[in-house]
């Protein structure tokens, strides 16, 4: 890394106008992005850029000029449009209340029920266990390059992009999301960043306030119709990036012409029964998060996390379009998982994102014997 003293003092002027809570404007920010990914300044200038940014808060166009730096800079494309409705589902992270991977549940879910799904996610950072730690522990090959994801997503309707993966952002990420803990525009901007672009998204973030704002950049960069969430426990002390089947959410959602609307939403709304938090909690076991993840999807176990993934799999449905709420959503994912047709796209999806050698789907014959369903699943094979 080589810095001139002149842009030392450049970058740092910037940081000191953060600090005195000025804004960036769109280019500003993607400038600051890009010598931050390119590593163009020392680790700490760009930590001190990264806490002052999120200690005064992002602007939309803050945001979205940090996404643009890493989409132009450090991400690997797919070569061919996907289509719409294209829809990605995952949440910001850095949320109090840390659940079962409830979005790998529920787009998996989404995709038995006809949406098409383009998962961007990461490792855990600030839980035990995130997407692609328990999507790679029950067979998903989350190494693998963008055209092997885009393939999966055009023949089975799902599949994952690695966000921390150098074969889909290979100069920068990694780098940097691996050395902090706290949250940052990138839990935003990174997460965004997919190889692909797509239309729709159901976006879970960990604080209310960030709702209009995340719904503001998505449009800015191209979203036609989204629903930004944040659920909250009974009490609504402590929030989680999902909907919520243990308290109220909030909801910011803005459709193809523009127009926007925000409401709440309780489980009783959508039909659900409360839930109380130790149900559904994260267990801090990749394994035993696995099983429960198998015990989900086939329907044989675990009600309440089921109740969750319904919830937010039926707001993808109707997000979309498959059904005209999503109350009707919740019921018809309900169908979905006890049909078995869950636990066959879980299958088809392991078959079709697995490594060529097979241990993907060895690994995912092994957690099925754990959960007690390896026959169900070698009759799917």
């Amino acid at each position: 890394m080589t810095c001139t003293n002149e842009a030392l003092r450049d970058f740092g002027w910037n940081i000191q106008r953060l600090i005195e809570k000025k804004d960036l404007s769109r280019n500003e920010s993607y400038d600051m992005f890009r010598q931050m990914l390119l590593n163009l300044q020392p680790d700490l200038q760009q930590g001190a850029f990264l806490s002052a940014l999120a200690s005064k808060g992002e602007t939309a166009q803050e945001i979205a000029g940090a996404w643009q730096a890493i989409v132009d800079i450090d991400t690997v494309k797919v070569d061919d449009e996907l289509g719409a409705p294209l829809v990605e589902n995952s949440g910001t992270g850095m949320d109090q209340l840390k659940t079962f991977n409830v979005s790998s549940a529920a787009a998996v879910v989404a995709a038995a029920g006809g949406a098409r799904l383009s998962r961007h996610g990461a490792r855990a950072l600030t839980s035990s266990c995130g997407t692609v730690d328990i999507l790679e522990f029950i067979g998903i090959d989350v190494d693998c390059d963008v055209d092997t994801v885009a393939h999966s997503i055009r023949k089975v309707g799902i599949g994952l992009f690695n966000g921390m993966s150098a074969r889909v952002h290979p100069k920068s990420l990694a780098r940097i999301l691996s050395q902090i803990r706290f949250g940052s525009t990138l839990n935003i901007a990174a997460s965004l960043a997919s190889p692909c672009r797509p239309t729709h998204a159901l976006r879970g973030v960990y604080s209310r306030e960030l709702l209009p704002k995340v719904a503001m950049v998505m449009q800015e960069i191209g979203y036609q119709r989204v629903m930004v969430v944040h659920g909250f426990d009974a009490a609504k002390e402590k929030g989680m990036d999902e909907l919520s089947n243990i308290g109220e959410s909030v909801i910011h959602e803005f459709y193809p012409d523009g127009s926007q609307n925000s409401f709440s939403l309780t489980p009783e709304d959508v039909g659900l029964k409360r839930s109380n938090y130790g149900a559904i909690a994260a267990i801090g076991n990749v394994k035993k998060e696995a099983v429960r993840f198998m015990g989900v999807i086939s329907g044989s176990d675990h009600p309440e996390c089921i109740d969750l993934t319904c919830l937010n799999a039926g707001a993808i449905l109707y997000l979309v379009g498959k059904t005209e709420s999503i109350r009707a959503g919740v019921d018809a994912c309900r169908d979905i998982i006890a049909s078995g047709q869950a636990l066959s796209k879980l299958t088809e999806w392991i078959s079709t994102q697995a490594d060529s050698a097979g241990k993907g789907v060895q690994r995912y014959l092994d957690v099925a014997s754990e959960a007690g369903l390896r026959a169900r699943v070698v009759e799917l094979l």
